[in-house]
Parts: structure tokens; sequence; C-alpha cells
């Protein structure tokens, strides 16, 4: 992963031609911690040690800003790769952060609640040099959610001596988390995705989606296109997928997964079998996992408009055939920034003490995504570029004069 990313970082660099010393300065963190550290297992004479990982790739924007994950392939050149593309993220949006990323090497379904707990404790106590609410800010990612952010807030307040709500975000709403966080990814990446329709003269209502996965982010996009008059219909999880040609009613749908192990089953719609990603649609967005449009199924896509709910869901020789057949790319380090931006709005309450409600965030979350769009597509428009490659170079611009204006030290 880290070499796909330091090679779209290279073909932006050639195409806004770089100064040199900054270009290598980006490739690089400026810091990374690997530890390694045990922890007890719920059989009292059973101690693990696994390695846990926190990078930080450019101090110049302000704190740095990333999740954390659990999860048995977490590496240093995973979170690195991670960190790098959230600094872009945080900068194609305006926010005030630097990329970072951490993770533990564990598998975090086996553990039991105890054990997950303690494994965070030890992991935010391993970590107490480099992060702070005005240095680095975690919040959760694969593996980790609220209740993780809950630990680790109060881990860190314990070594602090006051309670510090703003060191993470992503947390639950009782300990001062966003009321919008968790659906902020998916209604974002609806709204961009709805302007990227409008500027090839579609409309988004009446049109019919796919959506893979059926996460937080799958979920909530499903929920605001079936709100703006969309048709979804195909979704699906681990356990399986359902198809309604007329359109699935999402709020049924969230009724039977409330109860149910999977939407594979839904009274409202068919169960399917087939590649859902092959479904064909005028809009698509994968919103699960990485990797999954590649160089092996981009000719079977039959879609118009591709918002990348997920991390990196589309590989660079998949991206390529795709454009080359006429599909627009709505990247993920747009598509998927409202999560970071719920998050911001998370940090400056916590940090000033202040509270918004859910409308006035909303708005500013859509306010946010939306601008940052038309300015991502006014650069591919005068660059005769697409969207990810406009996207990096707005990120990788931004992040660079900040470092050009803040000179060397000493």
């Amino acid at each position: 992963m880290y070499k796909e990313v330091i090679r779209q970082y290279d073909e932006v660099s050639d195409l806004i031609n770089l100064d040199s010393n900054i270009r290598e300065r980006l490739k690089l963190p400026q810091r990374s911690l690997v530890v390694s550290f045990p922890f007890r297992r719920d059989e009292y004479d059973e101690v693990e040690t696994v390695m846990g990982y926190r990078v930080q790739h450019v101090l110049s924007m302000g704190p740095t800003k990333g999740g954390i994950r659990y999860a048995p392939n977490v590496s240093l050149g995973e979170v690195t790769a991670l960190a790098i593309l959230m600094s872009w993220k945080s900068a194609i949006v305006g926010l005030p952060y630097g990329g970072a990323k951490g993770g533990v090497a564990i598998d975090p379904n086996p553990l039991t609640r105890a054990e997950k707990q303690r494994v965070t404790r030890r992991y935010t106590a391993e970590l107490l040099p480099i992060i702070g609410v005005d240095k680095d800010i975690p919040a959760p990612d694969l593996g980790t959610d609220e209740q993780t952010m809950a630990w680790i807030m109060d881990t860190y307040s314990n070594f602090v001596g006051s309670p510090q709500p703003g060191i993470v975000t992503g947390k639950p709403v009782s300990l001062g988390g966003s009321i919008t966080r968790r659906e902020s990814t998916g209604r974002g990446a609806v709204a961009v995705g709805h302007a990227a329709m409008e500027k090839i003269g579609k409309s988004y209502k009446d049109s019919r989606i796919v959506i893979q996965g059926f996460g937080n982010v799958a979920r909530y996009a499903a929920l605001d296109s079936y709100e703006r008059g969309a048709k979804v219909i195909a979704v699906n999880d681990l356990g399986g997928a359902v198809i309604n040609n007329k359109g699935l009613n999402i709020p049924e749908l969230f009724k039977h997964i409330a109860k149910n192990p999977s939407v594979k089953g839904f009274p409202g719609g068919d169960d399917f079998d087939g590649e859902i990603l092959e479904v064909e649609c005028d809009v698509l967005i994968p919103a699960a996992v990485g990797g999954v449009l590649t160089s092996s199924n981009a000719d079977k896509i039959k879609t118009n408009v591709i918002i990348e709910g997920a991390n990196s869901p589309t590989t660079l020789n998949a991206d390529k055939i795709l454009r080359e057949n006429g599909v627009m790319i709505v990247p993920d380090i747009l598509a998927n920034a409202g999560g970071i931006t719920a998050s911001y709005f998370e940090w400056v309450q916590n940090t000033q003490n202040y509270l918004w409600k859910e409308k006035e965030l909303h708005e500013k979350l859509i306010d946010v995504m939306i601008t940052s769009f038309e300015e991502v597509w006014t650069i591919s428009q005068k660059q005769k570029c697409d969207l990810r490659t406009a996207a990096l170079i707005k990120g990788i611009k931004r992040v660079a004069a900040a470092k050009l204006t803040r000179g060397l030290f000493p």
C-alpha cells in the first residue's frame, strides 16, 4: 500500500513541479513510534505480547489526526501510507491537521471486552509521549469504536490528572462525542456524489444506487440516498446481499438489521448471490474494505459514477481502466472526508467547551464537503485531469506550502 501511495504522490509531484526538497520530506513521516507490549488474557497466567504503531506524517499543519485500527495485518508500512493519505485528506477539506494513523497488530474479534480494554489502556500508555489535545488526536478505525475511544480518553485523563475529552474524537456522546459523527462519512459521501452527478448532467434523485457494505458508512449513505429520492437497489454485508430493482426501503432495512445478523433475508428484497459490484447502476458506492475494484473486475463495472466511501477501494490499475471506460470516480480522500470533518467539529467543541446542535453540525458538514468538491472540480477542469489527481494536487500543494512557509529549524 505504501508503494502505491508514493507512486501517486510522485506522479502528482511531477505534474505540479513540486520543489525537490519538499518532495523528499513529504515522502516520509516526521515521527514513527513502534512499540511491543504485553497484555494479560482473562486466564490470569496467560500473557501475550503484541506490536503497536503510531505514525505522524507532517507536523507543520497543526496537531496530527487519524484513526487507530486493530487488525492482525497492521504494519508500519500500512499505517505510514494511511497517515500520508490523512495529511492530503485534511488539506483537501481545509482542516488544520497533519495526518496520523496508528494500530495494534491483533485480531479484536476473539478478544473479550476485558481483554480489549487492557490492550487499549496499555497501548494508550505507550502513546503518551506523542499524543495530546494539541499534539495528536486519535479516532476510531477498523476494529475500534466509541468504547475504545472512551478507554483511551479515560487512560489519558488519568495520567494527566484532569478530564481531557479532546484527546480523541468518535467517542460516546455522553463523554463529549459529536451527535452526528457516526453518520457523517456516509452523508458526506452522498453530498459529493450528488454534486458529481449534476456535473455530468444527471440527477441523483431517482438514480439507481448500489452500495457495497452495510457498516456505518454504507448505512448512512443508503439512508441519505433514500431520503434524497434515489433508489438503493442493492446492498450487502458479510452475511450476504439483497437486491430490489424498484428500490429497497432503507428505514425498514434498518429495522431488519437491528433484529437480524445480516441484510440477507430482508423481506423487502431478494437475496442475491452474485457480485454486487457488477450490478448495473447509476452510482456505485464501495463502502466496505479496500482493494475491491481491481484490474480483474474493472471492465465488468457498469455505472456512471463511483463514490469511494471506503479507504482505497480502487487499485491504481483499476482506476485507469474505469476512467478509460468513462466512469467518474469521486476519490476516497474527498468522498469519505466527512468523517474527519465531523471529528474536527467534535474536537473544536471539546476544546472550546461549546455545543453545536445537530442541524447546525449537518449544515456545516455539507458546506465543507460541497465547497471542497467544487474546488477539486475546478482544478480538474483547469488541469484536464481526473478528480483523484485534482484532489491530490490540492492536498499536496497545501501541505507543501505550509512546509515552505514555516522554513527549516534550526
